[in-house]
């Protein structure tokens, strides 16, 4: 037999090495190579064989084919029984597709996980657990199906089949055996094959565990779910090659003193990156949130300097979002930027803008802001609130109840149009507010009268800051 090949892997972008590197020439990180252990290439009979025989029928069924001949019907989705999840996946789980489950301990992805699996009693699921007993799942199931199965007469857990493994092999014997239509991976970094002469957890023993369930999922058409754990700069654990591997990679975020809990899409090749699903953690299990405007904003803020509501947009879905802002003199030479929820450096940036061209002068001051209920935002129409705020706060003056805005704000100092503005003018309406300032590109094409929302168009940042401050 071949002796073992000694790799080393970047575990921030997954390039490989024949030696150790200090640096990595492809993402420029430091001591991110770790060691694997690479099979010899003249491995047994059995696997020899099973390999020559799956070339052999490669070559024979798959030929080329004229793209005009490829047929271009949808597969039907696999409904989740979760409107969130159904949304961030882009309309439900496809047949044959593996997902990757990432996020903070405690964050709650086996609640979610085992709460799907429960709401799914037409579908054989097995559900591998490899960090929890059977025992512990029994009682966390209960306690979930208080609200997911109320009636006594139902029997969800009929088709759900709990297996406490970390053997892959094992694994694939009772799937074998048990012929499931969904299997729950919980987690990738807890399988370990035999194959690979490391501990479980490795760079190694998650990128063959995940290729061969890659290789099941694709020949059995039965889709996967992995749950992953995440690093402590936030990003998920185990090789970069991971998140190649699988087809849509999904996030769950959120402060574990909060009670929302944020499900976002970062890699999806059947659906749209951009949605987000919005949870609350109750003692029962997770509660989707249907209007998350009224739970992202406070009950009462009237009288309260800096804060601002804005009209954001994530995915299709528009909700209010409070901005908050404290802009207090500097106690120290240099003055802090802090940011949450927000890219600190387009904060840097607006304040760069207020202070050119609308000429309040913040070089001394300590600038936090925060987006209430621990939600990150990515839309550029909160330029507006975000500026809003942080005059409000430094002129201790508050800004009336009945006004949201939206808007992106240019280095210039000019509001630049943003999309979907009818959507975000329809939600502020429902949401009872009076007022509300927008671009004024975006009045072309709109019918004010319409609406009951007073609309306030401006082109410049100081016609903004002229209506909600006089």
């Amino acid at each position: 037999m071949a002796k073992d090949r000694i790799a080393y892997v970047c575990s921030n972008c997954g390039q490989e090495s024949p030696k150790w590197i200090g640096k990595c020439p492809s993402c420029g990180q430091w001591n991110t190579f770790k060691e694997i252990r690479i099979a010899g290439d003249t491995g047994s009979m059995a696997a020899k064989s099973a390999a020559q025989s799956v070339r052999a029928n490669n070559n024979s069924k798959n030929k080329p084919m004229r793209l005009r001949d490829i047929s271009a019907k949808d597969e039907p989705r696999i409904d989740m029984h979760d409107e969130e999840l159904n949304r961030v996946l882009g309309g439900g789980l496809v047949p044959g597709s593996i997902i990757l489950l990432g996020g903070e301990p405690g964050i709650g992805k086996s609640t979610l996980s085992l709460q799907t699996a429960l709401q799914m009693p037409e579908r054989k699921i097995l559900y591998v657990s490899g960090e929890e007993s059977a025992h512990q799942l029994k009682l966390r199931a209960e306690r979930l199906s208080i609200t997911q199965h109320p009636s006594p007469n139902t029997q969800p857990s009929d088709n759900l089949l709990i297996l406490t493994e970390t053997s892959l092999e094992a694994i694939f014997a009772h799937i074998k055996e048990v012929q499931p239509e969904l299997v729950i991976i919980d987690s990738i970094q807890t399988i370990a094959t035999e194959d690979v002469e490391s501990s479980a957890g490795s760079l190694s023993q998650v990128r063959e565990c995940a290729s061969a369930l890659l290789r099941f999922a694709k020949s059995s058409g039965v889709p996967v779910i992995l749950i992953g754990h995440i690093t402590k700069e936030g990003t998920l654990a185990g090789p970069k090659i991971l998140e190649h591997i699988v087809d849509t990679v999904i996030q769950f975020e959120g402060d574990q003193h909060y009670m929302y809990r944020i499900l976002r899409s970062i890699k999806n090749r059947f659906g749209s990156t951009s949605e987000l699903g919005i949870y609350e953690m109750q003692q029962n299990g997770l509660r989707q949130v249907s209007n998350p405007s009224e739970l992202l904003l406070t009950q009462d803020h009237e009288g309260l300097s800096g804060i601002a509501i804005s009209s954001a947009i994530e995915g299709v879905r528009p909700f209010l979002v409070e901005t908050q802002a404290l802009v207090s003199s500097a106690a120290y030479g240099t003055p802090q930027r802090s940011a949450t929820g927000f890219d600190q450096r387009r904060l840097n940036m607006l304040l760069a803008v207020l202070e050119k061209r609308v000429g309040f002068k913040l070089m001394q001051k300590d600038v936090f802001l925060n987006i209430a209920g621990g939600l990150r935002v990515t839309d550029l129409a909160m330029d507006l609130s975000v500026i809003a705020a942080v005059l409000s706060s430094n002129v201790d003056t508050p800004i009336e109840s009945g006004w949201c805005m939206a808007g992106e704000v240019g280095l210039s100092g000019e509001v630049r149009p943003v999309n979907r503005i009818e959507q975000r003018i329809a939600e502020a309406e429902k949401l009872g507010f009076t007022h509300m300032i927008i671009p004024k590109y975006n009045l072309k094409g709109i019918n004010p009268k319409k609406y009951k929302i007073a609309l306030h168009p401006v082109r410049k940042v100081e016609e903004a800051l002229r209506e909600l401050f006089g």
